[in-house]
């Protein structure tokens, strides 16, 4: 107790204190091998957001401690994206804050070259994460003033063991990906073929030959249809909503990026508009295929839902040519062999495969209800508002703009940190410098 209270009265005057004597700004301070105080922020999260978070701190002279579940960096591409993934917009509005991706890289990147990039972007800013450490409950104590994150330690897919943290900032960079929906069906324990979430989908390769059932038609699930077609499979997509196609490139430009550049002139209804009319000319009327556009246009309804319209790699010309099929009831229950549909249609199927998205894990380990919301695990303030919360609290990859978004939001918050930072500084040094001027005197 005695070395606590004398660490911890040091490390209060001052924040370069290690421990042991030295004076540092990168590593943490383990106290009596159980509690361990962070000099810096504590990001929570070694996805593409923590790490921009983590970089722009430490271009900043920012120490740091990032804590990720899983055995590696961005474990959402590494481990749970599908083969054939490459980013659906073009790389300049892909990279992260300090370093762009390499000329020599494709407008639309692979898998296999995105988490190269990111694998990079670790080592060119010394970004170390605790890696198979799972953030299991993180608490503000009002009475220290400090964040106390308490973790577990990742053994084979178990959790056991762990420690506890202790900073004055805590980042959540968990996003809004860091669990996969799994809706349940009726009959699902009657069906005799598998049933899979994409994390767990790789390539078509294991579906050659076989009917298979995609539920969701966002770009997963069109792109995983796209690919069992390339493989010799059957798909059928259900289409249980309306949805937006666009064209991933207008007139050689990506649609992202001519919507940007609209967006500076025109108001989004406007520019809504014109995409329709260059999807409608482009793509044809994809009502007829079963597939029936919103009332909102793309960005209104982007804006408002976070909904994203899916960008077309391929997907239409397959629906058009029959080798993909389309099904709007929706499931009302698995059977040994098959599905049936609200409207009475059975048809039968080999495997499922649930392009059903993800959600934040947020609520089940932040014992905090203020900032952000129980309900779905988002901030409860929408961009560009959702970043910063109480106390040191922040978010980052939770704008529902993808990885632009994220940039934005970690540049914000390692400036903030670092004003609260360098406060935290210059007021530890005139503590320490006022009894010299006192004896001075």
């Amino acid at each position: 107790m005695k070395r606590w209270r004398e660490a911890e009265c040091k490390r209060v005057h001052d924040p370069f204190y290690a421990g042991d004597g030295r004076k540092v700004a990168v590593n943490p301070v383990e106290i009596d091998g159980k509690c361990i105080w962070v000099l810096g922020p504590i990001i929570v999260g070694g996805g593409p957001s923590g790490l921009a978070v983590a970089a722009c701190l430490k271009k900043k002279g920012i120490p740091c401690v990032v804590l990720e579940r899983a055995n590696c960096v961005a474990s959402l591409w590494q481990l749970k994206a599908y083969d054939r993934l490459r980013l659906h917009l073009p790389k300049k509005f892909c990279e992260l804050p300090l370093m762009p991706f390499p000329s020599w890289f494709p407008t639309y990147p692979t898998k296999q070259q995105f988490v190269a990039y990111l694998d990079a972007y670790a080592r060119e800013f010394g970004i170390r994460p605790r890696f198979d450490e799972a953030v299991v409950a993180a608490e503000y104590d009002a009475v220290v003033g400090f964040w106390r994150v308490k973790t577990a330690v990742v053994n084979q897919g178990r959790e056991e063991g762990g420690r506890e943290y202790m900073c004055r900032w805590l980042v959540v960079a968990t996003g809004e990906n860091a669990e996969a929906v799994v809706p349940g069906f009726d009959g699902a324990g009657d069906f005799k073929g598998p049933i899979l979430h994409t994390s767990l989908y790789k390539s078509g390769d294991a579906f050659r030959g076989k009917r298979v059932l995609v539920v969701g038609c966002g770009n997963s699930g069109m792109e995983v249809c796209l690919d069992l077609c390339h493989h010799g499979a059957h798909p059928t997509i259900v289409v249980r909503d309306s949805v937006h196609i666009l064209p991933r490139e207008i007139l050689g430009r990506s649609t992202f990026g001519l919507s940007m550049w609209l967006l500076r002139w025109l108001p989004v209804r406007a520019v809504d508009r014109l995409l329709l009319l260059a999807a409608r000319l482009l793509l044809g009327d994809t009502a007829k295929l079963g597939l029936p556009r919103p009332q909102l246009g793309p960005l209104e309804l982007k804006l408002r839902s976070g909904k994203t319209p899916v960008l077309d790699v391929g997907t239409l010309e397959k629906i058009k040519s029959g080798a993909i099929k389309v099904v709007r009831p929706a499931i009302k229950k698995l059977m040994e062999h098959g599905a049936e549909f609200t409207d009475g249609r059975w048809e039968g199927y080999d495997a499922v495969v649930l392009a059903t998205g993800y959600k934040s894990n947020v609520p089940y380990w932040l014992k905090e209800q203020e900032f952000f919301s129980e309900k779905d695990g988002l901030p409860r303030r929408a961009f560009p508002y959702g970043w910063k919360g109480e106390r040191g609290l922040y978010a980052v990859g939770f704008t529902k703009r993808g990885l632009m978004g994220a940039s934005l939001d970690a540049t914000r918050i390692a400036e903030d940190i670092e004003r609260c930072w360098k406060a935290e500084v210059k007021t530890t040094m005139a503590f320490a410098c006022a009894p010299t001027r006192q004896a001075q005197e």
